[in-house]
């Protein structure tokens, strides 16, 4: 039953899709002829196809996500070959770059989508296994409904607010501290206060807070004990978490708001809110209120993710937040390219854009190669010895991670870099004098001095928060416990001076890596005259967050196959195990 309403939905969505896209299209262009109106055709076919078959799960998927590929490869190869009809008739080679692109990614999404649903690969081939599974279907559904509302709260806009103008001014400083605290804000938080929605604070308020106590049980003896409980304890914490989460979500809306509703934000000595709601108190009142109760809602939106969903909720609305910004930078970097080799002021030609592929790729699989990366520490399990039987003697390893405070390093400096600027920026318009500019140069996005500090902020950090959270005595004491032992180093003092030891050694290089990840987007943007949007995808806070988040629900799903016995991403067989003579 669930199944046949699942697929009158699916079919009824694209029918319907269909319909009012092409009558959509009627009306702008006059033509059913025209790219805009015949790219809605197999959205139109792929749901009647789903309304009178009888399909499996699998099936069902897979024809569903064609029709939208199908609609999406002749929009997007329409308007490429339109490009390429309006550049021969015009004579000249502009806008060539952006035209190829178009047709090339059509080719690209087309193939992509064939090797990895028709053909006999491995990725068909988990996919099956993940069809297979209903419990497992469920948890995925559950989780992408919830990351749709997510996106559909993401522009409910505040009471108010001139969204236009709050645009504008974000636009306008974009280049300055105003506009690169807004986005730097908006990659990690889930959120973005240039639009300021509903949930423009994003889930920053929760993270800060979580990281405010995990902080606090080192320090705190009775978070510390708590925390010794067990459950009970860990879920008292949590509630602390969530009130101080409403404390710092009133104290930041209370300053968003006044700073949106000050004067002098905009030319003419206006606020960024309508002129018949400037200075009111109800309206003051609204936009707190709906900043914090959007970012509770989206602390209950991951919570909920946690327990009935797949993968961990905080980490996905993050994710998601950064990846939607992901074609926009393709976009961009499609209309500034160019096919010759002396690109003109503002354009990105072809050495830059294989530099960029290249480095991507290079960025990609370093962070996943320092995020699964481990130190293992072989554990030898002492001899006992009962009666004529002798007990344990196995050996395993203890893993450590190499990067052990993951993003939580580029996280802090990047917060403390933006304090300089925007000292130097005050001084500078109190004090005009040549040792202030010094300073401001010193202290600007791109420069030695900045790059400089943020390269030993991410050090320190990294060697303060595996401090923090990474306890050698404690493991000592612990293995010493449990009768294991490290071969050659006896149980105590010395197995904790070893650990710690190793841990400095590898949190170096882990910090190493974090420095370079972090610094190679301003480098790039500043040295190859590429925009911050698009270099921003080559490392930093978002691409570690992407990696980390994307490899943890592919662990998941993985281990959700496994436990059934099915093949994962992995291989394996993909039959179930026992069911087969």
């Amino acid at each position: 039953m669930g199944y046949r309403i699942t697929k009158w939905i699916a079919g009824l969505l694209l029918a319907t899709a269909g319909v009012w896209l092409g009558v959509k299209g009627v009306r702008s262009t006059g033509s059913v002829l025209r790219w805009e109106t015949l790219w809605v055709v197999p959205l139109l076919l792929g749901g009647a196809y789903l309304l009178t078959k009888q399909l499996s799960a699998f099936d069902l998927f897979r024809w569903m996500t064609g029709s939208i590929v199908a609609a999406l490869v002749i929009r997007m190869a329409g308007r490429g070959v339109e490009h390429l009809t309006a550049i021969q008739a015009a004579g000249g080679n502009e806008g060539l770059a952006g035209a190829i692109s178009s047709l090339v990614g059509a080719l690209l999404i087309l193939a992509i989508y064939y090797y990895a649903l028709w053909t006999k690969s491995n990725v068909r081939r988990v996919l099956e296994n993940i069809f297979s599974v209903p419990e497992l279907i469920g948890k995925i559904v559950f989780t992408m409904a919830l990351l749709a509302i997510y996106r559909i709260g993401f522009h409910v806009p505040l009471v108010g607010v001139n969204q236009d103008a709050l645009t504008e001014l974000a636009q306008s400083q974009q280049r300055g501290i105003f506009g690169e605290a807004m986005a730097y804000f908006s990659m990690f938080t889930g959120g973005s206060l240039q639009q300021s929605s509903l949930f423009g604070l994003g889930i920053m308020p929760y993270i800060s807070a979580s990281i405010i106590f995990t902080l606090l049980v080192n320090v705190v003896p009775a978070l510390e004990r708590l925390q010794k409980e067990g459950p009970a304890g860990h879920k008292k914490i949590q509630e602390y978490t969530r009130y101080a989460t409403v404390g710092l979500c009133l104290v930041q809306a209370i300053f968003w708001m006044r700073y949106m509703m000050s004067p002098n934000r905009l030319p003419g000595g206006m606020s960024l809110v309508y002129p018949e709601y400037a200075g009111s108190t109800m309206v003051f009142l609204c936009g707190v209120i709906g900043l914090t109760a959007g970012t509770i809602f989206l602390m209950w939106l991951g919570e909920q993710i946690d327990e009935y969903g797949i993968g961990n909720g905080i980490s996905l609305l993050i994710m998601a937040g950064i990846v939607v910004r992901l074609p926009v930078a393709i976009q961009e970097l499609a209309s500034k390219a160019s096919f010759s080799l002396t690109a003109s002021a503002g354009g990105i030609g072809m050495e830059k854009i294989l530099f960029l592929a290249a480095s991507f790729v290079f960025v990609v699989a370093g962070a996943i190669l320092i995020t699964q990366g481990q130190r293992r520490i072989p554990i030898q399990q002492a001899k006992q010895t009962r009666g004529r039987r002798t007990y344990g003697g196995q050996r395993h390893y203890m893993p450590l991670r190499v990067n052990h405070g993951g993003v939580m390093p580029i996280i802090f400096a990047s917060s403390l870099m933006i304090f300089p600027g925007v000292l130097t920026r005050w001084a500078i318009s109190r004090w005009p004098n040549e040792f202030t500019r010094t300073l401001e140069w010193m202290f600007s996005n791109g420069s030695y001095m900045h790059t400089l500090f943020y390269i030993g902020l991410i050090f320190f950090f990294a060697y303060f928060w595996t401090t923090v959270n990474f306890r050698p005595k404690d493991m000592a004491d612990q293995l010493r416990d449990m009768g294991h032992f490290i071969p050659g180093l006896r149980p105590g003092k010395r197995t904790a001076d070893y650990l710690e030891r190793v841990m400095e050694r590898i949190t170096y290089c882990g910090a190493a890596f974090l420095a370079v990840i972090a610094v190679l987007p301003t480098v790039v943007a500043t040295k190859m005259d590429i925009p911050f949007e698009i270099s921003a995808f080559l490392g930093g806070t978002g691409l570690l967050i992407m990696v980390s988040v994307t490899l943890d629900l592919v662990q998941r799903i993985e281990a959700n196959l496994v436990m059934r016995n099915y093949g994962g991403f992995l291989g394996g067989s993909s039959r179930i195990k026992g069911a087969y003579a």
